[in-house]
């Protein structure tokens, strides 16, 4: 019995999954279960996928990072796409009307998300969809992942694809290695929010796109990964992990909705984490 077979006594009708171990610039498969070219909706999965495109834009010129945005754009002054991409622009979950000015909370935000990719697509006179499409699907192989709607939770994909995208934030492509480094540091430490579906935490890490593990407890992944794991989890029953100092990533898509087994999924996916890590770390 592999780590992986315990997706196989979770409650959801369909799963795939993959861990993924990297060295020195080399991604490997190290074990699978289910259909791994199956799509499924990421649901905010996308928001680390959709901030890479981002930071494509930021390496290409056509938009800056921390340049304040136009006050008629973000509803606010001295909001920046740093802001937006880390969770700290102040936006609610839901819509783009501010409710808190920058830098003073972790406020989750679709909108925000939404926002940075509005702006892009403003900027390179094309479509978001379009744009992520040329700057990270086709450059990485991606041929099951399409974007269907909001760039904060509309992307369809398969396990293969996102152990894809997994391996080029760790070997970077389509950014420089510095890019990619700031994206999985922290931003603003300081700051405290939640997690939705989690908890709330006096110190919520959050990088550019990716949720930073930090020393949140609970938490979706397991005892074993370190502060500095990065990923993110999906309401559609999804989660993508890569553990740096293990040097190794892990993707686990469902089709049933986090809310429907949230309880379950706080036991399991933990449990999956804490035993890929044991089985695989130190093999390379």
């Amino acid at each position: 019995m592999t780590a992986l077979d315990l997706c196989a006594d979770w409650p959801v009708d369909n799963v795939s999954a993959t861990v993924i171990q990297h060295n020195s610039g080399l991604s490997t498969i190290a074990s699978t279960h289910g259909d791994t070219a199956r799509t499924f909706r990421l649901a905010s999965l996308a928001k680390p996928i959709t901030s890479w495109a981002v930071l494509v834009a930021v390496e290409e010129g056509i938009v800056d990072l921390d340049a304040e945005l136009p006050e008629h754009f973000a509803g606010q002054r001295s909001c920046t796409l740093r802001h937006l991409l880390s969770h700290a622009g102040g936006y609610p979950f839901n819509g783009q009307t501010p409710i808190a000015l920058p830098e003073r909370t972790r406020s989750y935000s679709n909108g925000g998300i939404e926002l940075a990719a509005a702006l892009v697509e403003q900027t390179s006179e094309m479509t978001f969809a379009d744009y992520l499409r040329l700057a990270v699907f086709e450059p990485l192989g991606m041929q099951n992942s399409t974007l269907r709607g909001s760039p904060s939770q509309g992307v369809w994909s398969s396990v293969d694809n996102v152990a894809r995208f997994l391996s080029e934030v760790r070997n970077p492509t389509l950014v420089s290695a510095a890019t990619s480094a700031e994206a999985v540091r922290v931003q603003y430490p300081t700051l405290a929010g939640m997690v939705p579906g989690v908890g709330r935490y006096a110190q919520c890490p959050w990088g550019l796109g990716f949720e930073i593990r930090g020393e949140k407890s609970p938490h979706w992944t397991g005892t074993r990964n370190s502060p500095r794991t990065y990923g993110h989890f999906g309401g559609s029953g999804t989660l993508m992990w890569t553990d740096p100092e293990a040097d190794m990533s892990l993707v686990a898509l469902t089709d049933r909705p986090f809310d429907e087994w949230s309880t379950t999924a706080l036991d399991r996916w933990p449990q999956l984490a804490d035993c890929v890590l044991e089985e695989f770390q130190g093999q390379l």
